[in-house]
């Protein structure tokens, strides 16, 4: 992307702002933005439904995908917070495709059959940062944004700022860059966005360049990127450059290819520099803690997952696959593979790879959301689950594992316990195929002719109950913990990141109840998907938050009557408690109104 004559250096995330947004200079707290693209991916049919009722005719974005995640279905009926929605095919007359069932996880498709470099996207689904590693930005918001970009094509963001990452050297043998990832956890770098977006109260994005970003393939980028979520960033980019432009050519997509590097001087709050070439097999343990792998040598693995979203990309299943090649999975060990997307399977498939991976003793599983969330194959008892792929975030004890590479997966599937992948001694040479299969069977488009028949009259069913409350001055809460249905109007004390994680992801779902969120830390990319959904976003020292769970209500003031620069007193149990409200004046408007339908005024403060 060019810049301006006179413009001030800009990081690769500004410039995608900028050539969106009403005010180019992003002076503004909040400013408005042109989409380009929107994913849905958690609740289609609610944001769509919602959509509808702003007047959505027919979606007018660059493309607007609704991913159908449900593979597996039962007779009985589901756990309220767990499957998404099935798709309605109603919405293909509102100019949306549908992504089918079994086409594979979300961001994977995704990244090969729609992320376009700079490009903006707005999303529901956090796992979406992935995308990043073709050079798109991609932010997740409320539904009630998702809405309104679905009908205006706009969206109210917060500007957000940048932290560098960059890279040199090469990886070592049986090193994966899911290992490199792990690397940039215990160097940190979520402690650094999270002192950053604390000094700012601004949104934090994870910029990669350097010397050694331009050897990495676009997989390995995605795998990169997928971290944003876990660190706390609102996103996370690549550079944009001649191995992206081969990438999509080989998706057949080479008109999607645009140019984008930052500028020389572009003001980053802070910068990671990471030799390659020093980074070792690593493991995330079921504590989340990085460790080296031969720190937990020997242990029994009685479970592996090889595949998901976007912990491993074609060329660690294809590594994993040679290096398996006459081996036999131990008598306690479950081997399952789940394959990205549909794209990779058939890679597999015509290289015989998967023909190799079978013969191991694999399994082959379809691409549910629910996988992810460890609902199915949740993790045994007794030893170790490895997996390729983040768990979600707030996940309950019994469904934790180990995250590890696809190398380290395969030295455990051959050994029966968890070991350095080094101990393979031989490397293996992986190519990956240039010409991929692309044909989009699984995507619905809206059709003309006999493709049309069987839409008219589809109505989009009701989407489960959420409906928002707005405030209307002081209010009395219940205090409940992480993890609660509350049934009565409740303030929600969470006490870690993966739990502020876990409360965004399920605020709609938990419904008018929840009123009220009060943490440590909230990302400031997280407060305006609260304020959307008409929740208010509190923050308080660890003790405050202890002090909080001694009480069983606690008393707040209207929001109107909220200061903005300073905290307000609280009362629980008749003891007076200081918190502070992280949400800017517009979205306190949201929070007060219990929708980010309004567009806020243009000055915000």
């Amino acid at each position: 992307m060019r810049a301006r004559a006179g413009d001030p250096p800009r990081t690769m995330t500004q410039k995608v702002l900028a050539g969106r947004a009403d005010d180019p200079d992003l002076k503004d707290r909040l400013v408005q933005v042109k989409v380009d693209q929107i994913v849905l991916a958690r609740e289609p049919n609610r944001v769509l439904a919602e959509a509808l009722e702003q007047g959505l005719k027919k979606c007018t974005v660059e493309t607007a995908v609704a991913y159908d995640t449900r593979c597996v279905t039962t007779d009985g009926a589901e756990p309220d917070l767990s499957a998404p929605e099935r798709v309605s095919r109603a919405v293909l007359q509102n100019n949306i495709l549908i992504a089918r069932p079994g086409i594979g996880f979300p961001p994977a498709v995704h990244l090969e059959r729609f992320a376009s470099p700079a490009r903006l996207a707005v999303t529901d689904e956090p796992r979406m940062a992935s995308v990043g590693g073709v050079g798109m930005l991609t932010l997740v918001v409320s539904p009630s944004q998702l809405a309104e970009a679905l009908t205006h094509g706009t969206v109210w963001v917060r500007p957000p700022v940048s932290v560098q990452v960059l890279l040199s050297g090469r990886i070592r043998p049986f090193v994966c860059v899911r290992d490199v990832a792990l690397e940039l956890l215990r160097r940190g770098l979520g402690d650094v966005i999270k002192r950053v977006d604390q000094q700012g109260h601004v949104p934090v994005v994870v910029e990669f360049a350097g010397p050694s970003a331009r050897l990495l393939s676009v997989p390995d980028r995605a795998v990169l990127c997928a971290l944003a979520p876990l660190l706390g960033a609102s996103a996370a980019v690549f550079v944009s450059d001649e191995k992206t432009e081969v990438y999509l050519r080989d998706q057949r997509r080479s008109k999607a290819h645009r140019g984008l590097l930052p500028d020389p001087g572009a003001p980053c709050e802070d910068v990671i520099s990471v030799d390659l070439s020093a980074v070792d097999p690593l493991v995330m343990d079921e504590a989340g803690e990085v460790r080296q792998v031969r720190e937990l040598a020997g242990k029994p693995v009685y479970q592996v997952v090889l595949g998901g979203d976007s912990g491993a990309s074609l060329r660690d299943l294809l590594a994993a696959a040679a290096l398996l090649k006459s081996k036999r999975v131990p008598p306690r060990l479950d081997f399952l593979l789940a394959p990205p997307s549909r794209q990779a399977l058939e890679v597999l498939a015509a290289s015989g790879a998967l023909v190799d991976l079978i013969a191991t003793g694999a399994r082959l599983v379809e691409p549910d959301h629910r996988l992810l969330t460890g609902e199915l194959y949740p993790p045994t008892a007794g030893g170790l689950s490895l997996r390729t792929f983040e768990p979600e975030p707030g996940a309950a004890k019994d469904r934790r594992f180990v995250v590890a590479s696809a190398e380290t997966i395969a030295f455990a599937v051959a050994t029966g316990q968890l070991g350095d992948p080094r101990s393979f001694k031989r490397p293996v040479r992986v190519t990956v195929p240039r010409t991929l299969p692309t044909d989009d069977v699984l995507t619905l488009r809206k059709g003309k002719g006999k493709a049309k028949e069987g839409l008219e009259g589809t109505k989009l069913p009701p989407a489960r109950a959420s409906a928002r409350l707005g405030w209307a001055g002081k209010a009395t809460l219940d205090i409940v913990d992480h993890e609660a249905r509350p049934s009565a109007p409740s303030l929600m004390v969470l006490r870690s990141l993966g739990e502020v994680r876990w409360a965004a992801r399920h605020a709609a779902d938990l419904g008018a109840p929840l009123r009220a969120v009060v943490a440590e830390h909230i990302p400031a990319g997280l407060v305006p998907q609260f304020a959307g959904l008409g929740i208010l976003a509190l923050t308080a020292p660890s003790s405050t938050l202890e002090a909080l769970s001694g009480h069983r209500t606690v008393e707040l003031p209207g929001v109107e009557e909220i200061p903005t620069a300073s905290g307000f007193v609280a009362l629980a149990g008749g003891a007076k408690i200081e918190l502070f409200c992280e949400a800017i004046l517009a979205e306190r408007e949201w929070t007060t109104a219990g929708s980010a339908r309004s567009a806020p005024p243009a000055k915000s403060k």
